[in-house]
């Protein structure tokens, strides 16, 4: 006796098969090459072709390729583009990952890279589960960040104006008679200077006047930072790491919001290698070769930790502005830091008496400083979403 089969409908049959395709972004700023791999090993991997780089075409696309039962998976790279379009994806319930470019695999035969080829690459390494997503920032937090980075941006300026006004001083055979450089009696110095010629006394005003608006940026981007990062749901984290010796405001909102939630690194070495402050290897055989670190990942948390440990010589000590930042914070935390004070004073003692340079002695102990933000931030409460 025959059986009745009912009819596939659109919300009658909860257990329709679901298929998966592959989509592969090459983002740039004007257009947008899309590749497209269907789910199975051997399925089709096919250039599916170039569109502005708006997110209303990309939803247009995305609804014809996603259809009735098909389940997208969208990869691109991250770039100067930013993370707007996967947030816009993550509002849409498309799942979406973004890979770091140096750690995206390349095929060593061809020497030829094209938009195309590199959408066609993304799709197919997707498929085949190659790819090792970033971590994205919540909108909030990136802001933060930018905030640090553009606060960089201004003290960089700012000692470029510095330079300047110095070079056009020794070329000028001008030499400052006291000791601290850039104090209210030096810059009163510099005001009272005379020229025989107007050219070279218009010159000096103009490089003052830029190093009067450089320091009234950075001092703008630092009550910024007093303003906003209190609100801030990782200000916690940041009040941990101004337990810390030469960590204040500023710097202990780098290294956190560059850093992220550390519990993403199972292992200290992880961090230390996103930092790019392990060394380089190539090794083979009973042959084992080690280099410069290197260098990869965040560059401005790396330069961060370096320029904090300049006083891990100096004896350990808790100073009065230390004890300040550290009233009302857990013993936890004021215990670790009195260890890493203690660590990093005999450690780098260690390094100078065995004659290793300045230079490799402040790597190193960044390196282990890395480690010990890793344990404290991990002993801050994880915060809400």
């Amino acid at each position: 006796m025959g059986v009745a089969v009912k009819p596939t409908t659109r919300n009658g049959d909860k257990h329709m098969k679901t298929t998966d395709r592959y989509v592969g972004l090459d983002v740039h700023k004007d257009t947008t090459v899309i590749a497209v791999a269907e789910a199975t090993r051997e399925g089709e991997v096919r250039l599916y072709g170039s569109i502005p780089s708006d997110l209303q075409s990309l939803e247009r696309v995305l609804r014809k390729l996603g259809g009735e039962g098909m389940r997208l998976h969208v990869v691109y790279e991250a770039g100067p583009t930013g993370f707007v379009l996967y947030r816009r994806l993550q509002q849409l319930n498309v799942e979406c990952i973004v890979v770091a470019p140096s750690k995206t695999p390349q095929i060593k035969g061809p020497r030829q890279k094209t938009d195309r080829r590199d959408a066609v690459q993304l799709a197919r390494l997707h498929r085949a589960g190659e790819l090792t997503a970033i971590h994205v920032p919540d909108a909030v937090d990136e802001s933060i960040r930018d905030l640090t980075r553009a606060r960089a941006d201004a003290v960089h300026d700012l000692t470029r104006a510095k330079q300047r006004i110095k070079s056009f001083l020794l070329r000028q055979g001008c030499r400052y008679p006291g000791k601290a450089d850039w104090s209210e009696a030096h810059r009163r110095y510099l005001h009272r200077l005379t020229w025989p010629l107007p050219a070279l006394g218009a010159v000096l005003e103009e490089q003052l006047l830029a190093l009067e608006q450089g320091l009234q940026r950075v001092q703008r981007f630092d009550e910024l930072i007093e303003a906003q990062v209190p609100r801030w749901r990782y200000y916690p984290a940041v009040q941990a790491v101004m337990c810390l010796r030469g960590f204040k405001l500023t710097a202990a909102t780098v290294i956190v919001a560059e850093l992220g939630d550390v519990r993403r690194f199972a292992h200290p070495r992880h961090l230390m290698a996103f930092l790019g402050m392990v060394p380089k290897e190539s090794s083979t055989g009973n042959t084992r070769r080690l280099g410069a670190i290197t260098k990869t990942g965040n560059a401005q948390a790396r330069w961060c930790l370096v320029e904090s440990i300049q006083k891990a010589l100096l004896p350990p000590k808790v100073s009065a502005r230390l004890a300040e930042r550290q009233a009302g914070q857990p013993v936890a935390y004021r215990e670790l830091a009195w260890k890493i004070q203690v660590r990093l004073h005999k450690r780098g003692w260690h390094l100078v008496h065995r004659g290793v340079m300045k230079a490799k002695i402040n790597v190193a102990l960044a390196r282990e400083l890395a480690g010990f933000l890793w344990d404290l931030l991990r002993q801050v409460p994880a915060p809400q979403p």
